[in-house]
């Protein structure tokens, strides 16, 4: 036997168990019932393999019982088992990431009496125990070993371990029940427990069984005559219904049993914001029960997350999570599938080519953003919630597969803009538009305070035009993909190309402003030859009403925002494509009369110029929160202006 102490952070976990107040403590069944499930889904799985073994016919099973003599209560299955390796890993520490932040929302939670939800999220259901037990045994042999493992713990940092003779695979819980869990939560009642696996637990697709003593009285017959003495006998019940959710008929299941499905069987703390449960029949028959989340994974925008549905065929368990059912940018979405049509014995390499998966994703695809365009139709609230949380992956989904999944996800779309309290769709945004807009106006910044300071929008007030504000980095990359909505152009506010004139207005103000271009040649010539290395062009701005400058892309081709978007994201070093640069002047402005009695002055004010020049050109690139090429530089010639102005 050895004896060896917890991890750090599985010891303040384990502190926070036993210490903290929680709402119910009566969830450690749920979590030590799914444990004892996911172990027999495992054997199933395996036994479908080559080296797998078999169950030779025998029932995979829960068994519940309860000891009021020793005061413990055991669960045991004859799942897949665990070797001595595995216990050490998987109830010595907490092998899932994140605890810390689950330290932290267990704080939080327990204050507003919430604190149950967040232990399956984590993957801790096990510790769960320590919060009616003084002590816990853990029993285990894994198919693959000849000996067991005995694991025994007091909650008190320590546990030991050592080998155990088992003749049967699987695992044993034995909880040695405090007085106050005895007492508060009735843990040693028959009926207390059929009654929480019945809440928690009666979707498990195996049996959970519980022996009960039935007192059978003393039967007479009508002369008085004993013919059945009194007896006490045993019955063995299966405490749950075992009929999956999905077999059920829709109209059947109350929104509580399937939100407690969904957090029961997916490891979820919040309700989902909506359930897709499907019946598909004709070419393909199936059925799958799809949950939209409430709360995004904490992995869920990283490369580490796996998306996927549960895989079953005829009830049978075959894959955890065959991502060929959904697109990437649905991959949130969690929930099952179960069809006749597969074999038990299928294979992830024959999934990749199934023409009738391919029929069911389809379906799923379309069911889903269905049932979106419906929330968003019906609970606006409700949809702006959801949005939060996963607004980002339809928006992905957008700009992925060269934009296949544009006209799908378009109305679905929702941006912040300075027209909008709230949030709006493109939709909405074109049923606004004044007469004589003809294109629909973005504009890319960091947030809406920096997006209203940027000079380009300074027309666009004037006009009352609405223009959408795309705070995320991916948001020009959809748009872009996007490219038209009803036939209107999107167009940045922070292109070179802006048409924000009518044709009337065009009339008016091309002639104008071409003379304006053609009196100052000179200056826009020597002020691009300054700024050569920085700048593509440089031009007289017809955007500008107070500002004296504003940095734009060219063309409708790289921009300045995509450009620092994936220079921040490029963690390889590659070099990442440049947007050509314009530097627009505002010809009524204080400052342009200075640069061009500047210019005027020849060589004499060349030097000057050049200063200004760079000024101008840092001032563009901090108001578009774009880093200075050469900070120093720039500081300093701010210093020589300010001592030059003094000394005048």
């Amino acid at each position: 036997m050895s004896k060896r102490k917890f991890k750090a952070e599985t010891k303040q976990l384990l502190d926070l168990m036993i210490h903290s107040i929680y709402t119910h403590k009566e969830i450690f069944l749920r979590e030590l019932i799914s444990n004892a499930s996911d172990a027999l889904d495992k054997q199933r799985f395996k036994t479908l393999t080559a080296d797998g073994g078999t169950t030779d016919g025998e029932e995979l099973a829960i068994n519940i019982s309860l000891d009021k003599e020793t005061k413990t209560l055991t669960i045991s299955d004859n799942g897949i088992g665990m070797t001595q390796d595995e216990v050490v890993e998987n109830i010595g520490t907490i092998a899932k990431s994140g605890s810390r932040e689950f330290f932290e929302k267990l704080k939080d939670a327990k204050e507003h009496s919430a604190a149950d939800e967040l232990i399956g999220r984590f993957g801790v259901g096990f510790y769960s125990a320590f919060m009616v037990a003084d002590s816990v045994t853990l029993l285990t042999k894994s198919v693959d070993c000849e000996k067991g493992v005995k694991w025994e713990s007091a909650g008190d940092g320590s546990y030991t371990i050592d080998e155990y003779e088992l003749e049967e695979r699987g695992t044993i819980i034995i909880l040695h029940l405090h007085e106050d869990a005895i007492k508060d939560l009735n843990l040693l009642d028959n009926q207390e427990i059929q009654r929480l696996v019945k809440r928690y637990s009666d979707f498990i697709t195996s049996p959970i069984k519980m022996d009960f003593t039935i007192e059978k009285p003393e039967e007479k017959d009508d002369d008085g005559k004993v013919v059945q003495e009194a007896a006490t006998e045993i019955e063995n019940r299966t405490l749950n219904s075992m009929k999956p959710i999905w077999k059920r008929n829709k109209s059947d299941v109350t929104d509580e049993e399937y939100t407690e499905f969904f957090k029961q069987g997916f490891s979820e703390w919040e309700d989902p914001a909506d359930v897709v449960h499907i019946n598909g029949e004709g070419a393909v028959e199936f059925t799958a029960l799809i949950f939209l989340p409430g709360k995004a994974p904490m992995d869920y925008y990283s490369s580490q997350f796996e998306r996927g549905l549960k895989l079953y065929s005829r009830s049978v368990f075959i894959m955890e999570k065959c991502k060929e059912l959904l697109p990437e940018y649905l991959g949130f979405i969690k929930g099952l599938v179960d069809s006749p049509d597969f074999t038990l014995n299928i294979s992830r390499e024959v999934l990749q080519h199934d023409r009738q998966l391919a029929v069911i994703a389809k379906n799923i695809e379309k069911k889903v953003l269905r049932a979106l365009s419906k929330m968003l139709k019906n609970d606006r609230e409700k949809y702006i919630v959801f949005w939060k949380e996963f607004g980002r992956a339809l928006k992905a989904g957008v700009y992925a597969e060269y934009g296949a999944n544009k006209e799908k996800l378009q109305d679905l779309l929702l941006f912040e803009s300075n027209k909008s309290e709230s949030v709006t769709t493109l939709a909405e945004y074109v049923e606004r538009m004044p007469e004589g807009q003809q294109e629909i106006y973005y504009a890319p910044g960091k947030d809406k305070a920096s997006i209203d300071a940027m000079p380009q929008m300074e027309k666009l007030k004037e006009k009352e035009y609405e223009v959408l504000y795309f705070t995320d980095k991916i948001d020009e990359f959809t748009s872009v993909t996007l490219a038209e909505y009803k036939e209107k152009k999107l167009r940045s506010i922070a292109g070179s190309d802006l048409n924000l004139d009518t044709e009337e207005e065009k009339k008016e103000h091309e002639e104008k402003l071409k003379e304006t271009k053609e009196e100052n040649k000179g200056l826009l010539e020597k002020m691009k030859e300054l700024l050569k290395d920085k700048v593509s062009d440089v031009e007289i701005s017809d955007r500008l009403t107070t500002s004296p400058v504003c940095l734009v892309s060219k063309g409708e081709g790289f921009s300045l925002n995509m450009e620092q978007v994936l220079a921040e994201a490029n963690m390889g070093g590659m070099p990442v494509p440049k947007a050509q640069k314009v530097l627009e002047l505002n010809p009524n402005h204080q400052i342009f009369s200075i640069l061009n009695g500047l210019y005027d002055k020849g060589e004499e004010g060349e030097s000057l110029l050049a200063v200004y020049a760079e000024l101008l050109y840092g001032q563009s690139l901090l108001i578009e929160g774009l880093p200075l090429d050469n900070p120093a530089e720039i500081a300093h010639k701010m210093v020589d202006i300010m001592v030059s102005a003094d000394k005048k």
